[in-house]
């Protein structure tokens, strides 16, 4: 498009990495969970179980899911209002939970419920806008776009915890606590964060390429950025069933370490001896979590640039071996301090590729033009991992405290993840292109307006 003047592509970076910077609070929660959970009697203010916590977690994650699918078709339709939108509602969640979020209900509501359903109206913008003006980058973009939602939870952790004095520690607005303060500060920067962001958030114009790129060079041998297919074909291939049971596997250990790392670290520190005590182990648990948050932004870009060179369905292999090694070894690296923090590096690292890989995987299998309904079907998955890796920790760490087992019991989450890794892996190893099975779909369907749609695809 020589004649034609377009917007600078990389100001669509620079609002995808702002608005996922603040999406990315909700990998934040664990550093509000000590707080949450002293008991009444012993001075704490909210006195929630320790049963009670994960679910605005896990709330958060699914209603994440659910609003993508449910918001997909319509920000396909309006990019910028979705993530203008998204934004107000993220925004809107934080700040009532701020200013009413004295109960378990409340910010399970609040946070959980209203903040995740923010998170997913306006997450998957930034990646399907990111992929048409980069389709020469795909994985790169994919990976720096979704890069900040892995970095803010370092951010919005620092600042509650240590950063200039923790605002748990230091903050009060209209009388209310730290937690809740925090609460109301995050949300009004959140607000207003991700409308600037959402300014950048529009399609490049029709036809439009990057300078000196042709499709025939750059694309993928296993694309199938051809065969466009819709939601309802989507979900009569094999491939998309795969995908969504590797995901689900693959990131339903990284959440529950997200959610046991610095629980985990405790038992396993003093069980060893490499800690003398609960404060000593819990803040090297806290430090190994602040290098997972690094390492799982850092695997976003790095796992997207790599599938750009070696493969989406290679890089998926790869990413799920090593992911389900690390699981079935974590329980004795966790026991000293290195090995604990080395094992959260790498688990962190890991887990951001998930995020590279299955959007760009998304596109290659199923096309590019209906990208952001198709990855809502396939982010579901997400959801499903969402609540059970925090759940699954959550309860043999309840039967640890029961039976007395200590740190062995969490020998059998850590299997269950590292199994599930593996066996993403295995799939990941049949997985073939969906030009030769959607062919199939166009042909079988019984409803017309599916035939009607991939013909004139």
């Amino acid at each position: 498009m020589p004649d034609k003047k377009v917007m600078n592509r990389w100001l669509v970076v620079f609002g995808g990495v702002l608005i996922q910077l603040c999406l990315g609070a909700i990998y934040a929660w664990s550093v509000f969970t000590d707080t949450l959970t002293i008991p009444l009697d012993e001075g704490g203010l909210y006195g929630f179980g320790d049963k009670q916590t994960p679910w605005v977690f896990s709330a958060g994650l699914a209603s994440y899911a659910l609003a993508m699918v449910l918001a997909g078709p319509w920000a396909k339709r309006k990019p910028r209002l979705a993530t203008a939108i998204g934004g107000l509602t993220l925004g809107a969640g934080y700040i009532l939970g701020g200013l009413f979020g004295k109960t378990f209900l409340a910010q399970f509501i609040c946070i959980g419920l209203i903040g995740g359903t923010g998170i997913g109206i306006a997450y998957v913008v930034p990646i399907a806008v990111g992929i048409k003006w980069f389709p020469d980058k795909k994985g790169m973009i994919a990976g720096l776009g979704v890069a900040g939602f892995g970095f803010g939870a370092t951010l919005w952790v620092k600042l509650a915890d240590s950063w200039f004095g923790g605002l748990l520690n230091t903050a009060e607005i209209f009388g209310l606590p730290g937690v809740q303060s925090v609460f109301l500060i995050y949300g009004i920067i959140f607000l207003i964060a991700v409308l600037i962001g959402s300014i950048f958030m529009v399609d490049p114009p029709k036809g439009y390429r990057p300078a000196g790129w042709r499709p025939s060079v750059a694309a993928e041998t296993q694309s199938a950025d051809s065969m466009e297919l819709t939601s309802g074909q989507m979900l009569r291939t094999p491939q998309y069933y795969m995908l969504i049971a590797m995901f689900a596997g693959s990131a339903m250990a990284g959440l529950m370490v997200i959610y046991c790392i610095r629980l985990f670290g405790i038992d396993a520190l003093l069980a060893t001896g490499a800690a003398t005590d609960i404060e000593t182990a819990g803040k090297i648990g806290g430090t190994a979590m602040a290098f997972y948050a690094i390492l799982n932004g850092l695997g976003r870009i790095v796992w997207g640039t790599l599938a750009d060179r070696i493969g989406r369905k290679q890089s998926l292999f790869l990413m799920c071996l090593l992911q389900g090694i690390i699981m079935l070894v974590f329980l004795k690296l966790g026991g000293s301090k290195i090995g604990l923090i080395a094992g959260a590096c790498i688990i962190g690292f890991n887990f951001g590729g998930n995020f590279a890989l299955f959007p760009t995987a998304t596109a290659d299998f199923f096309g590019s033009k209906n990208f952001g309904p198709n990855y809502g079907w396939v982010f579901l998955a997400y959801g499903i991992a969402g609540i059970a890796g925090p759940q699954v920790a959550g309860y043999f760490k309840d039967i640890a405290q029961t039976s007395g087992a200590g740190v062995a019991a969490w020998n059998t989450p850590f299997i269950i993840a590292g199994v599930a890794c593996l066996t993403a892996a295995g799939i990941a190893l049949m997985l073939k292109p969906v030009k030769a099975a959607s062919a199939a779909v166009q042909t079988t369907s019984s409803q017309p307006e599916f035939i009607t749609k991939a013909k004139s695809a």
